[in-house]
């Protein structure tokens, strides 16, 4: 993010509400007066400090999911900057027009994360150990893929600070501070339980206290009433400044015994909610209309797969900046049928709305001599394809792919949508080590107050990874999803064979309704075929 607004003179970086404050008192507070800075709880975000009044007025900037910035209820802007060339000319909800930049004192440069230091280091570290690369394809794979690497490592990087202890328990914490120094402000972070929430363990006047610190459905991370921060590393970066509730402000963190083993480091991609897409630059791929002109298309003779609504190929996309490798879906000529044409549309509104490094991101859609949908390429192909043709794959590996499909399915139930089409031809390799779920066009969102989607009537459904509610009643839900998540965990660790080989739909329902299951595949491990069998949990 710093790199885009650096060049302002009124970007401040990452200070407090408290200095920006100051720098307004010191330019004079006159109305309309205001600076940017970088947001401290949410990644990605800013701040607007405001003067007016006498008084000041901080706003958060939100990023997106479109990536597009805005004041939480107000209108979204391509950029901070036009945020504020905006606001200029319009209240919109702030308490007065921004008139004049607080620009920083001559020699001040932007203030600089206490992230920023390790970023560096932990992206090189990562891709080094996950992906196995070195030299010019370290070098490669970084530049490619800098912005979801950035996001991911902001997101897992607490599991490198002295102060993360991991998954011990409360007498065990309370151990660790009080067998110390015993100073006022020590303090260590635990991993409580399963469903993502921590504990603050802070020592004041020899005693332990501990502060819940809970995940919500958004992702974002608080103490109870407290201020919500993306990361634990903004939440103990917030708390070692001001208590803001706590006994007293983080001072010293009590340091974990031993280091992360080099086989634990990094092992498994951890849940990225604030994902900027791999494909981002503001200035091309976010425009406010998806529609591409066909000239910005150059279409290969390679396919790479077809259907009934026609072929997906290679292409090259043309931006005025650069070109990149796409896939690029195509309706049939001879398809005048406005039923496949709308499919292909109500595709590409539920990939619109996604944005996350575990899904296909789509780019846009081009009216030519034919419908096409333009989306990010994944060059390995599908997954069951992949695994077919290189059974020396680890299942570690294996292992990795499945979490991030999983990552990927999380993302769409706490966005309201329903894949109905999850299967292990409809997940893609970017690498080896790197996965995305594809194919949308029986996607569906939920209404906010309904748990399911119903189908009005069947079609050409993949019934072997059905959920027998799919089947009987037409329900789809997030559950039914979990069962098709189970057959695509089979086919990952089958290496690619086909679910139910030799039986037919029906049987397969059959053999459902009498409690019968698919064995464990031979290369499966015993606690994965559990978790399997849990999806396949039908009463």
């Amino acid at each position: 993010m710093a790199e885009n607004t650096n060049h302002l003179p009124y970007f401040f970086g990452n200070i407090t509400r408290e200095e920006a404050e100051d720098y307004l008192k010191q330019t004079g507070l006159s109305d309309g007066l205001y600076l940017l800075r970088q947001s401290r709880s949410y990644l990605g975000g800013y701040a607007l400090s405001v003067a007016h009044g006498r008084k000041f007025y901080h706003y958060t900037i939100e990023r997106e999911l479109s990536g597009t910035y805005a004041i939480s209820g107000g209108i979204s802007h391509s950029s901070p900057v036009e945020l504020i060339n905006y606001h200029a000319y319009e209240n919109s909800g702030l308490i007065c027009l921004l008139k004049k930049p607080c620009n920083r004192p001559p020699g001040v440069q932007p203030k600089i994360g206490p992230f920023e230091d390790l970023k560096e280091n932990l992206i090189r570290e990562y891709v080094r150990q996950t992906w196995n690369l070195q030299g010019e394809a370290l070098e490669l794979a970084i530049i490619s893929q800098k912005p979801q690497l950035e996001k991911l490592i902001a997101t897992t990087a607490h599991e490198r600070m002295p102060w993360f202890h991991g998954r011990i328990s409360r007498e065990e914490s309370e151990q660790l501070l009080l067998n110390g120094a015993k100073t006022n402000g020590t303090f260590l972070i635990r991993e409580r339980d399963n469903n993502g929430s921590y504990a603050l363990c802070l020592l004041h006047d020899r005693r332990v206290s501990h502060y819940r610190i809970d995940r919500d459905k958004t992702g974002k991370l608080s103490i109870p009433e407290g201020k919500k921060f993306d990361t634990l590393w903004q939440l103990v970066e917030h708390y070692s400044y001001k208590p803001d509730g706590l006994l007293r402000a983080l001072t010293n963190p009590c340091p974990r015994i031993g280091a992360i083993t080099e086989s634990s480091q990094f092992s498994m991609p951890m849940d990225t909610d604030v994902y900027r897409g791999i494909y981002e630059d503001p200035d091309e791929l976010r425009m406010q209309t998806l529609k591409i002109k066909r000239d910005q298309l150059l279409l290969s003779e390679t396919e790479l797969g077809s259907g009934n609504f026609g072929t997906v190929k290679k292409g090259i996309f043309k931006t005025t900046k650069s070109e990149k490798k796409v896939a690029v879906k195509i309706l049939k000529n001879d398809s005048n049928d406005p039923t496949v044409q709308e499919e292909l549309m109500s595709e590409a509104r539920v990939m619109q709305q996604l944005d996350n490094p575990y899904i296909v991101r789509m780019i846009g859609i081009c009216e030519a001599e034919s419908w096409i949908l333009v989306m990010e390429l994944a060059e390995l192909g599908p997954l069951h394809k992949f695994l077919a043709k290189n059974r020396d794959v680890s299942e570690k590996n294996v292992t990795e792919l499945v979490h991030q499909v999983s990552m990927g399915m999380k993302y769409l139930e706490e966005n309201n949508f329903v894949h109905r089409d999850l299967a292990a031809r409809n997940v893609l390799l970017v690498t080896q080590h790197y996965a995305k779920i594809s194919d949308f066009g029986l996607s569906k969102a939920i209404q906010s107050n309904e748990n399911y989607y119903k189908a009005k009537s069947c079609g050409k459904w993949p019934i072997k990874w059905y959920a027998p509610e799919c089947i009987n009643f037409l329900k789809f839900s997030s559950k039914s999803d979990v069962w098709s998540f189970g057959v695509l965990m089979w086919e990952a660790y089958s290496y690619g064979q086909k679910p139910y080989k030799g039986m037919k739909g029906m049987e397969v329902t059959a053999m459902i309704e009498n409690g019968k299951r698919m064995e464990c595949p031979p290369r499966c491990p015993s606690e994965l075929f559990e978790l399997m069998q849990l999806c396949w949990t039908y009463k």
